[in-house]
C-alpha cells in the first residue's frame, strides 16, 4: 500500500495528498499515518514543502469530515425518534435514551470532536454523531480543523525528520492504533453488557 500511496503523491502532488486523506476520512481503513509520514518524507525528495503537505492534507481531512457530518444530519434526532416510535419496543430503546445521548453530545461534543481527531478510526467516525446532534457547523468545522491540524502537522514533521527510517515510527504508531482498537472493542463490550443488564431489569410495558 505504501508504494501505491507514494506513486499517487509522485504523480499528482498536493492534489494526490488531498485525495488520499479525503478518502482516508470516509474509509478509515486507509491509514493516515502512512499517508502523512510518506508526505513528510517526500518533502525531502521532491519540490513539495511541509506547509503545502500540511495544508493539502488538512483540506482533505476537512472535506471527508464534512461528508460524514452531512450523513449524520440525515440521521438526526427527529429521524431517530421516528425509528424508535416504530421499532423501539423491539430494540428496547426509548425516546428518552436518544435525548440523553443528544444532550451529552451537546454538552461535551466540541471537545469530543477535537480529541476524537487524534484517535485512529474514531477520528473519522466522530463526524457522524456531530451531525446527528445538529452541532453548529462552524463549531464542528473549527474544532475539527484544530484537531486535524495538530494530527497532520505532527505526522508530517515526523515523516520529514525520520526519512527512510520511518518504518520504525510506523511500527510504534501501529502499536498505538492496536491499543486504541482494543480499547474501543472493550468499551463496546461493556456498553453491550450494560445495555443487556438494563433490559433485564427494565419492567415490561
Amino acid at each position: 500500500m505504501e508504494q501505491w500511496i507514494t506513486d499517487i503523491m509522485s504523480d499528482y502532488g498536493y492534489f494526490g495528498i488531498f485525495l488520499l486523506i479525503m478518502l482516508e476520512n470516509v474509509f478509515p481503513p486507509i491509514p493516515s499515518e502512512v499517508i502523512l509520514t510518506v508526505g513528510g518524507f517526500m518533502t525531502t525528495t521532491t519540490t513539495m514543502t511541509i506547509p503545502g503537505v500540511i495544508l493539502a492534507s488538512t483540506a482533505g481531512s476537512l472535506s471527508g469530515a464534512v461528508v460524514l457530518y452531512g450523513i449524520g444530519l440525515l440521521l438526526d434526532v427527529e429521524r431517530l425518534e421516528k425509528i424508535v416510535d416504530k421499532y423501539g419496543r423491539l430494540l428496547r430503546v426509548k425516546r428518552a435514551d436518544i435525548h440523553r445521548a443528544d444532550a451529552w453530545f451537546d454538552r461535551f461534543g466540541i471537545w469530543t470532536v477535537f480529541f476524537g481527531r487524534l484517535i485512529p478510526l474514531v477520528r473519522s467516525l466522530i463526524s457522524i454523531p456531530a451531525g446527528m446532534s445538529n452541532m453548529k457547523f462552524w463549531l464542528f468545522l473549527t474544532f475539527t480543523t484544530l484537531g486535524t491540524l495538530l494530527w497532520n502537522t505532527v505526522l508530517v514533521y515526523v515523516g520529514e525528520a525520520v526519512g527512510d527510517n520511518r518504518e520504525a515510527i510506523l511500527e510504534q504508531l501501529d502499536v498505538y492504533s492496536n491499543i486504541v482498537y482494543a480499547l474501543i472493542v472493550l468499551v463496546g463490550l461493556l456498553a453491550v453488557w450494560y445495555y443487556m443488564k438494563k433490559i433485564r431489569t427494565r419492567p415490561m410495558d
